[in-house]
């Protein structure tokens, strides 16, 4: 159906609308309007309205706008008693005056009013369609203002700037798992957007609604969402998952992460989780815990791509294509020898430009700088500052790689002596 919009309205309005029958008897007043996402997220299934008897379900499609804005029932409606209804999403109820999280904004709003749109369908019947949510002082006013008459709230609410968020940009925030999924509440858009923007909006929330957004994320979003969080809000976040869930996404986190994640709980919670990870998985992160958290060790990760000094430049190609880490991170390609010796370090701008047959080993800075594991950060902090360095390698006594402090990790660093 084509859709012909004929009239604007919003739920503080409609509220208390008169609801009439053909004869202009009165059946009641709007109580409620009732959406069924499953069904169609974006329109109103029904108008509830309320008398002496109880409160009734319509269909907005057996209803007729009348010209002074009230509401009159069609002769074949048939109103039924209203039931507990557990898919069902009531405005009033579950969207004014709750906190919504607005994806195209990238944080959380309160819902002060909802508009929407009255439309003729092409059958010539009514439906009402969702348009926005209303977050600013407007909407506010037409809430406060309720009661007095429309023509009054709109000449004053219309002094205020409007400020609302396309429906379309809304995800909803249910703390009830089971509630969440049979009204079918997604958060794609939400695991859309920049694990950064989604560990924002995860500090604005309470535990509660923090808790129900972070469970509904999959397990690589919510790893690289915890990695963008401080450790408190880490702890917090994982506190309720049972070890299982958090060894799905640890393991989806940088090692060098992962690890720092471990160190920050109890001994008994960070050995439950470690039994559910993959051996290899856990073998890393435990390998990692082992180093203090003040040494260069204790801050990088073994997410880099090495290749062997003799490898061609289609051969470094390839090692990046089969990198299981994250390679937005690989700025540099570190050459080892059998012995996973360091050897030389080539910037990934050279090897772009390079031929599928150049040798790595000629593509190598001329002095390339690197650590000791034992290095103290203020050591690391320094080296980056003097050298303008984008990745650190990190080596033991033998000059073996054992890993890469990678620049974030710096300024995380420099952000806790603040």
């Amino acid at each position: 159906m084509s859709r012909h919009p004929i009239h604007r309205t919003c739920v503080s309005a409609l509220l208390g609308t008169p609801v009439t029958d053909a004869q202009g008897r009165m059946r009641g007043r709007v109580r409620e309007l009732m959406l069924v996402p499953a069904q169609n997220p974006n329109h109103i299934a029904a108008i509830i309205y309320r008398n002496k008897e109880g409160q009734f379900a319509v269909p907005v499609h057996d209803l007729i706008l009348t010209p002074a804005g009230t509401l009159e029932l069609r002769d074949e409606a048939d109103p039924q008693v209203l039931m507990p209804n557990e898919h069902s999403l009531l405005l009033e109820r579950d969207l004014l005056d709750q906190q919504i999280i607005d994806v195209h904004g990238r944080k959380v709003v309160r819902v002060n009013d909802v508009d929407l749109e009255w439309e003729l369908a092409d059958v010539g019947v009514l439906q009402l369609r969702v348009d926005e949510v209303g977050v600013g002082t407007r909407s506010a006013v037409r809430r406060l203002l309720k009661g007095l008459p429309q023509a009054t709230i709109d000449v004053v609410a219309k002094r205020f700037a409007a400020r609302g968020i396309p429906w379309e940009f809304v995800n909803l925030i249910e703390t009830d798992p089971a509630r969440r999924v049979r009204l079918k509440i997604e958060h794609e858009r939400l695991s859309q957007m920049h694990p950064s923007d989604i560990a924002d909006i995860l500090e604005e929330l309470a535990p509660a609604e923090r808790e129900a957004v972070f469970t509904s994320l999959d397990e690589e979003v919510a790893a690289e969402t915890l990695e963008e969080v401080d450790p408190k809000l880490q702890k917090a976040l994982i506190e309720g998952l049972d070890s299982e869930r958090v060894a799905g996404i640890v393991e989806e986190m940088d090692p060098g992460a992962a690890a720092d994640l471990l160190a920050e709980l109890t001994e008994e919670k960070s050995e439950a989780i470690l039994e559910e990870m993959d051996p290899d998985e856990r073998q890393e992160v435990e390998e990692l815990l082992e180093f203090p958290e003040n040494s260069a060790a204790g801050r990088m990760t073994t997410d880099c791509v090495h290749v062997l000094v003799t490898a061609t430049v289609i051969d470094t190609v390839e090692a990046l294509r089969s990198f299981e880490g994250d390679t937005e991170s690989v700025t540099e390609i570190y050459l080892l020898d059998e012995k996973d010796v360091l050897h030389g370090v080539v910037p990934l701008s050279r090897l772009v430009l390079a031929r599928p047959e150049t040798k790595v080993a000629v593509l190598t800075e001329p002095h390339f700088i690197s650590c000791m594991v034992d290095a103290n950060l203020d050591k690391v902090v320094e080296l980056f500052d003097k050298y303008n360095l984008r990745a650190l390698p990190v080596l033991d006594k033998e000059k073996r790689l054992t890993g890469v402090v990678q620049a974030e990790q710096v300024i995380a660093v420099l952000r806790e002596k603040l």
